[in-house]
């Protein structure tokens, strides 16, 4: 079984995105894994600052002492990586991008293997950017693409939502 690790970003506690992020959850444990859902959206993670600290004197540590500090701990030792992101203009949101791209001082997450992406927008046809942006990432770090869910206005939290998320969760 798998150590997974959920980034969730949307900032509304109850919304589309975090239901999507708790149906997953609820699905890989009873699969039998060990998954840790963040709320990144609750944390002070700032971006990148692109100051090389990390790359010279800071040998792979970040300079920024924000609430990177605990998720980078989480993400160097998950297995599975899943991004929930609400899509507001056809990219992923900065909630999800700021520690994505803060992993630059390690280069990737250590032990991450594959990852998922969970999208939700009021919108139809916002994901392209998204699904490519994630498509990058995973090529460049290297792991498994294991797939995605988006859902639209009428589309969220429904029976096959729910479905779906639960087959991308079982596909692991």
């Amino acid at each position: 079984m798998s150590k997974i690790l959920i980034l969730q970003g949307s900032p509304r506690a109850n919304g589309n995105t975090a239901w999507m992020a708790e149906e997953y959850k609820k699905a890989a444990e009873a699969a039998g894994h060990e998954v840790t859902l963040v709320n990144v959206a609750r944390k002070k993670v700032a971006g990148c600052m692109a100051c090389g600290y990390c790359r010279g004197k800071g040998n792979g540590a970040c300079i920024q002492k924000d609430d990177m500090q605990e998720l980078f701990p989480l993400m160097n030792e998950a297995e599975v990586l899943v991004l929930a992101a609400p899509i507001y203009y056809f990219t992923l949101c900065a909630q999800i991008q700021a520690p994505v791209q803060r992993m630059y001082c390690v280069n990737k997450p250590a032990k991450v293997k594959k990852m998922a992406l969970l999208m939700s927008s009021y919108s139809p046809n916002v994901y392209d950017g998204a699904t490519a942006e994630f498509r990058d990432i995973c090529n460049y770090w290297q792991v498994e693409n294991t797939g995605f869910v988006s859902a639209k206005n009428d589309e969220q939290k429904t029976e096959e939502t729910r479905q779906k998320v639960i087959a991308l969760a079982n596909a692991l």
